[in-house]
């Protein structure tokens, strides 16, 4: 199942998510505390924010963590590109596609 979203540039994954109703798992409140919001970024890992040193930290205890891994909570987007992310804990199957443009 695919679910289309939209964004804006400075919108966060968790954020999108959220104001989409797509249950991405935040049990920290998306402060970086945990890895639950871990999601895989299948297209457009450059339009986000880099990854700092607290992130990559929490992404170590993320299970089925990629070399696309990211954090929802602290992958900002900061282009107008579409960005396909896959959120592992729900389902290997299931991609969420954030377009860029609109509000939300």
């Amino acid at each position: 199942m695919n679910v289309t979203c939209e964004a804006l540039v400075g919108d966060n994954i968790l954020e999108v998510a959220m104001a989409n109703g797509i249950d991405l798992q935040h049990n920290c409140g998306g402060v970086c505390a945990c890895s639950t919001c871990h999601v895989i970024v299948k297209q457009g890992l450059n339009s986000l924010t880099e990854m700092q040193d607290d992130e990559a930290d929490q992404l170590d205890e993320a299970e089925g963590l990629t070399l696309d891994s990211r954090l929802g909570c602290q992958s900002v987007l900061t282009e107008n590109i579409d960005l396909i992310v896959q959120i592992p804990q729900l389902n290997p199957q299931i991609a969420h596609l954030f377009h860029e443009g609109a509000t939300h």
